[in-house]
């Protein structure tokens, strides 16, 4: 059976039989979807693998300390913006 390495919500890599959903970045703590154009490119170039990592969904990268992509996920990533401008203000 294969075997996969995930980040949990705590940040620490578990094992999982199913493969994640989401992929991020350690160094940049963004996540997004798999086939992100922007990933895709980082990944060509060869700098991006040492630090991707790979979350099961949404709710764990989050819970995680990730934030989401631009590229991939915009409306996430405008959400995430206008909270985050939320709590600087406040």
């Amino acid at each position: 059976m294969r075997r996969y390495t995930l980040l949990g919500a705590d940040g620490h890599a578990r094992r999982s039989a199913a493969p994640g959903t989401l992929g991020g970045h350690r160094q940049s703590r963004l996540y997004g979807r798999l086939d992100c154009p922007s990933a895709v490119r980082a990944l060509a170039r060869g700098g991006y693998t040492p630090h991707r990592v790979f979350f099961a969904d949404e709710k764990t990268a989050v819970a995680a300390g990730y934030r989401p992509c631009a590229a991939c996920l915009p409306h996430q990533y405008a959400d995430w913006k206008s909270e985050s401008r939320a709590t600087v203000t406040s």
